[in-house]
């Protein structure tokens, strides 16, 4: 077959054949799968006008074989999606009779039957690493003319390198040293071809001048070389390809061609009108998870005016798996589980969301339900960057975690299928939650143990990593990588034979339950309980949604030495301050006949909600007829006298002058007897 120039059209045909829904609901393979599904409407535009190394499958779907093959056939497609567009993978399913045409064409008697640039491949290998290295054969194989989107993947002489750090004007220049059998090299440079801003070739051992002049011993091993600096030996967990690629694709400059090089300022005015929350990447905020209990329940569930059927039992599975395992607040926790006891008491086939609304916003000084988001380990660059999704991922995967540590009776796939379900029926993404409905319906179900079910969904979430990185919604300040980073746990990457990565599950286990733990929560960021009562006490529209996908903003707490002023108090009788030390002539004000118990009753609520702000929570304060019992002693109305409105001078003169009225009437009392003394005296003289 003959390399032809690259053209647009067939670009934006094969990116249709990958987002058509008929598409992704016939054969083995779907959209989501990063493979081309070929038509006999598309066979011209994809398998002749073409400017790629194509790999065709064709199978047939009630083949025994091409089953057990699919598998393989789509960790190929995940493994080389960065190989984009010099290399695409294709398949078409030969038991539609509508493609059967097609199959003939090509002389297709058996399956599966691979053919690579048109020509067959008898005998090809079953496994990835034997797939891959079969794609580079046929690539340097084919003489005809080199694929205008493929990189030079042939040894660099030490003349060609001097050359190019002459000439070049990429901001790095990689050098992958191996020896000939090795695939490395070109693996590598495939690996960053969507890359911009860096150069990478391969370099053989037998290129004894350049192995000399940079001292290289080890093979394989990379060196890179700044622009205006010397090569120096690039430091990885292993010496392979994976961990290569992952490096020089993380290097400061480097980034995706057509994407615009992240700025640093962006995070500081990221267009959210909302300030930057400086946050640690390897933490796990609650904030995340307040917001996206919010933006689920007040925003997503909203969309459906009647919640019913298959629908209403997804949200009450929902629910009860929140009141079970979430480790959020004292007041988060008891409003879930409150709800979760209204929601098994709801006996209707069917539940208005307004009656759902109100009994989510219902809230007491001890159970309530933040509303707004306010997103930290999962804020964006941009308002369309991560937010809700980011911490629906983050919530199940602690979930999943919780249920495991706490051994769960309720069985491995509790968590699972309440995400399943939740993302079939609620989540606006369509296209998500079709994703993600085809990765369960593929082996959901072989989950059996609760630490499966942990591995399974972290498992599934590279998986869309994979698929969306580089997607016009990765967050080039957070791009989409296979998590954790070597960086962020280095016991979780291993390589295996043939120097492949391979992940060591074990340790992933146990990362996994150390990073979604409740001691590794995170509370920085959270609203205080106080000002979650306020908000919620103000009248909101329900059903109104917050804009853009990613909810509404809530504005960070005030700083400690103005949250007192700014804090808006509950509106109460304004006592009147009296005094008598001021002897300023005023008009006096017509007296009032006040009710000493109900005084005093708003007197004490008064003091707790001015005191509200220092502990937290607004606390419902009901004096009790018992309070007003003398027994009580005068300390008790002392503390009356001085939060009524008298100052402690007032109270001082009131005593000092009590104290002098009382000697003043002794006196006069011992006078007046003095005296009816000395009179009966006189009438008793002869």
């Amino acid at each position: 077959m003959a390399w032809r120039g690259c053209s647009t059209l067939r670009l934006l045909l094969i990116r249709a054949c990958l987002l058509c829904p008929l598409a992704a609901e016939a054969g083995l393979y779907s959209s989501a799968d990063q493979v081309v599904l070929l038509t006999p409407d598309t066979v011209a535009s994809v398998l002749r006008n073409n400017s790629a190394a194509l790999l065709v499958e064709f199978y047939a779907s009630w083949c025994g074989h091409c089953v057990a093959f699919s598998p393989v056939w789509k960790a190929l497609a995940r493994d080389t999606r960065e190989w984009k567009p010099a290399v695409d993978l294709v398949a078409i399913d030969c038991a539609f009779e509508e493609n059967s045409r097609v199959c003939r064409d090509f002389g297709i008697a058996g399956y599966p039957s691979l053919k690579v640039n048109a020509s067959m491949s008898a005998g090809f290998p079953r496994d990835v690493l034997g797939l891959r290295h079969l794609i580079i054969r046929k690539i340097e194989e084919h003489h005809d003319s080199w694929p205008p989107a493929c990189p030079p993947l042939e040894a660099a002489s030490k003349a060609e390198i001097d050359s190019t750090v002459q000439t070049n004007s990429m901001e790095y220049l990689a050098l992958v040293f191996e020896t000939e059998d090795s695939y490395v090299g070109r693996e590598v440079t495939l690996d960053l071809l969507q890359f911009s801003n860096i150069t990478v070739r391969r370099v053989l051992k037998s290129e004894r001048e350049l192995v000399s002049e940079l001292e290289v011993t080890d093979f394989p091993s990379c060196y890179l070389r700044r622009r205006d600096s010397n090569f120096t030996r690039l430091h990885v967990l292993n010496e392979a390809r994976t961990f290569y690629s992952y490096a020089l694709q993380r290097l400061p400059g480097v980034v995706r061609s057509g994407k615009s090089k992240p700025v640093t300022s962006d995070l500081l005015q990221n267009g959210t009108q909302v300030q930057w929350r400086p946050f640690d990447r390897s933490g796990v905020y609650m904030s995340d998870l307040e917001s996206a209990l919010h933006y689920s329940l007040r925003v997503e569930v909203a969309a459906r005016s009647v919640i019913a059927g298959p629908a209403l039992d997804a949200l009450r599975s929902y629910i009860s798996v929140l009141a079970k395992n979430f480790p959020g607040r004292p007041m988060v926790k008891r409003k879930l589980q409150s709800l979760d006891a209204w929601m098994k008491s709801w006996e209707e086939g069917e539940l208005p969301y307004s009656s759902l609304r109100a009994a989510l916003d219902q809230s007491n000084q001890t159970a309530a339900l933040p509303r707004g988001v306010r997103w930290v380990g999962c804020q964006g660059s941009r308002p369309h960057f991560r937010g809700y999704p980011c911490s629906v991922w983050t919530l199940f995967h602690l979930l999943t975690v919780r249920v495991m540590v706490f051994m769960s009776p309720a069985g491995p796939l509790e968590v699972l299928w309440t995400m399943r379900r939740y993302m079939h029926n609620f989540f606006g993404c369509r296209y998500c939650a079709t994703h993600f409905e085809q990765m369960a319906e593929e082996n959901m179900d072989s989950v059996t143990m609760l630490s499966e079910a942990v591995i399974w969904l972290w498992a599934r979430h590279n998986q869309v990593n994979n698929r969306l990185a580089g997607d016009l919604s990765e967050d080039p300040h957070f791009p989409k990588i296979q998590w954790p980073p070597p960086d962020q746990c280095r016991e979780c990457h291993g390589v295996k034979g043939g120097g492949e990565h391979a992940w060591n599950q074990a340790q992933v286990l146990a990362f996994l339950r150390s990073h979604y733990s409740a001691q590794h929560l995170n509370m920085t960021y959270l609203e205080k309980e106080v000002e979650v009562l306020e908000v919620l006490e103000q009248p909101q529209e329900h059903g109104k949604r917050s804009p853009g996908r990613n909810g509404r903003e809530t504005p960070d707490p005030a700083p400690p030495e103005q949250e007192e002023e700014e804090v808006q108090k509950p509106a109460l009788p304004r006592l009147r301050r009296s005094s008598i030390v001021s002897l300023r002539m005023r008009e006096r004000p017509p007296d009032d006949i006040v009710d000493l118990d109900s005084f005093i009753s708003e007197h004490y609520k008064a003091k707790a909600v001015h005191r509200a702000p220092l502990s937290g929570r607004i606390r419902q304060v009901d004096l009790q007829p018992g309070d007003l019992d003398p027994g009580r002693g005068a300390r008790h109305w002392m503390t009356v006298l001085l939060g009524s409105g008298f100052s402690g001078l007032d109270v001082s003169l009131c005593v000092l002058f009590y104290l002098l009225s009382t000697m003043c009437l002794l006196g006069m009392y011992l006078c007046f007897k003095l005296r009816c003394r000395l009179r009966r005296t006189k009438v008793a003289l002869p």
